[in-house]
């Protein structure tokens, strides 16, 4: 196991790595998206949900970014201020709480949450073509990584989850096929074992990759503040985790808030097992963390919930996050996983719109 979550998968160089493929790989993970996507609905009985972080609720928020000069030197300042951090502002926000997991399952099943929100920017410029963006989405989880690297190991990954026999679709890979999707699920189920907690008091990481201005490439967080309210959880309660998050935002005094944070890349202290790559390295393999202690994250907004903002069921069912779409030209996410997931993720959200449905189960 160590050698498969440490050295197999990950793509040392461009030499490694197969940009003919990726063509193919992505368009075998929209069908494969699509078809998991109906494949949960119709075992749960149910009309179409996202095809993944099913399970949901939504609410409004704030979003301050902070006068990026504020007792920093000014070199790390200007790197800082880059896009809708250039310069301090106050934002409306709607936020979205999940379950990663492409079934609507009880909160108390162990999973990856996320936090994705959208900040709705001032529309400068012309209208029409040349527009620019009126909003930025962010999507983050509450784990460092992802556990699928890149476009191959999503590809073989879910053509395992997908197939009517999951043990003869895994024999049929080729051999390092098979130890990607073995990797992928063992650091899958790893990150899944975390200690349940409520929403508002999870910390949360973009996973991937992102521009930060013309020349930089950063990962983002978001931090929760220490005394973010929350009672204990009432795990006979399937919709605890939900539950809990809409008596918060009905109930208490203080909302809940998180300090967001930007990460550098920094290939020159950055290291993997010791040793020092090439910024491609960071860039194009998700399963790989960035180092908090090589690579500090530096707070440049704060993201607070607002009382009694809970969006409802038709309201929520129309949100989505498009974190390609709605972003500005430097602020565009980068890397074999942003470029592999957002046709699936397009698909997946058309697909949803043409049924009309609203995503429910027993869950």
């Amino acid at each position: 196991m160590v050698f498969l979550t440490r050295w197999f998968g990950v793509t040392e160089s461009d030499a490694d790595r197969d940009p003919a493929r990726e063509k193919a790989d992505i368009e075998a993970i929209v069908e494969k998206s699509l078809l998991m996507q109906a494949n949960a609905a119709a075992k749960q009985q149910r009309s179409l949900c996202r095809g993944t972080h099913a399970k949901g609720v939504c609410a409004r928020a704030q979003f301050e970014v902070f006068d990026a000069t504020d007792g920093r030197e000014a070199a790390l300042a200007r790197r800082l201020a880059q896009g809708i951090f250039a310069k301090p502002g106050v934002y409306a926000a709607v936020v979205r709480f999940a379950n990663a997991d492409a079934s609507v399952n009880s909160d108390f099943k162990p999973d990856v949450r996320s936090l994705s929100f959208s900040v709705e920017l001032a529309r400068e410029g012309p209208k029409g073509p040349d527009a620019k963006p009126s909003r930025q989405d962010f999507s983050m989880q509450n784990a460092t990584t992802l556990p699928i690297n890149d476009s191959p190991a999503f590809v073989a990954t879910i053509s395992v989850l997908t197939a009517a026999n999951p043990v003869l679709g895994l024999w049929s890979l080729p051999f390092r096929d098979k130890l990607r999707v073995v990797r992928t699920l063992a650091l899958a189920e790893m990150q899944a074992r975390q200690a349940i907690k409520p929403y508002q008091q999870l910390r949360y990481w973009s996973t991937v990759p992102f521009r930060h201005g013309p020349t930089d490439v950063v990962k983002f967080s978001a931090i929760p503040l220490p005394d973010n309210p929350a009672r204990p959880l009432q795990k006979g309660n399937p919709k605890g985790l939900q539950d809990e998050l809409i008596r918060h935002l009905r109930d208490d005094g203080k909302m809940s808030g998180f300090d967001f944070a930007v990460q550098f890349l920094d290939a020159e202290a950055m290291t993997y097992w010791g040793k020092h790559y090439e910024s491609d390295f960071w860039i194009e393999n998700a399963s790989v963390e960035w180092n908090e202690a090589e690579a500090p994250f530096h707070t440049v907004a704060r993201l607070t919930l607002l009382p009694g903002s809970q969006l409802s069921p038709e309201a929520s069912e129309a949100v989505y996050f498009d974190v390609t779409a709605n972003a500005t030209p430097d602020s565009t996410p980068v890397g074999s996983i942003n470029r592999a997931r957002w046709p699936a993720e397009v698909a997946s959200r058309k697909a949803r719109a043409h049924t009309g449905g609203q995503c429910s189960a027993v869950h």
